[in-house]
């Protein structure tokens, strides 16, 4: 399984927050910390607010910050909501799958495990554990933050 661009981009945004506590921070400083485009952002970004997973402020010196304490945002949650496709293999789409050998394969009901026990083991996990090294992601994202003004 491979998670969407939508996903890694929503956790990124919340990593970013998170290290940046409480500052108000812009979709430009994300996008140029990391190298990643503004109008995906502004998606995530939406959809985050939406949540309440941020709060936003419109207008000069406005930008968003967390909503909610990082312990109190579960990744397995957020990767649920943001991944539209859960359907590892056509006949996870019972009604839709042409599968020849559906009747008899077992494949099916092994990646539906696989799959439980990738949400099962995110479910265990908050923002909080993904801020962990804290620290050292601050460095980074403050030189990735430079050297974005610098250019």
């Amino acid at each position: 399984m491979r998670l969407t661009t939508f996903s890694d981009y929503t956790l990124r945004v919340l990593i970013y927050l998170g290290v940046h506590d409480r500052q108000q921070v812009t979709i430009e400083q994300i996008a140029d910390a990391y190298g990643i485009s503004r109008n995906h952002l502004m998606k995530v970004v939406q959809y985050l607010a939406q949540g309440r997973y941020i709060e936003t402020t419109r207008g000069k010196g406005g930008g968003m910050r967390l909503g909610r304490a990082p312990e109190k945002i579960n990744i397995g949650e957020v990767v649920r909501a943001t991944e539209d496709n859960h359907k590892l293999v056509e006949c996870f789409d019972r009604e839709f799958s042409d599968c020849r050998i559906e009747s008899a394969c077992i494949l099916r009901d092994m990646l539906g495990q696989a799959l439980e026990a990738f949400f099962q083991a995110l479910d265990h996990h908050t923002l909080a554990d993904l801020l962990a090294t804290k620290s050292k992601l601050a460095s980074i994202l403050v030189v990735a933050d430079q050297r974005a003004k610098q250019a």
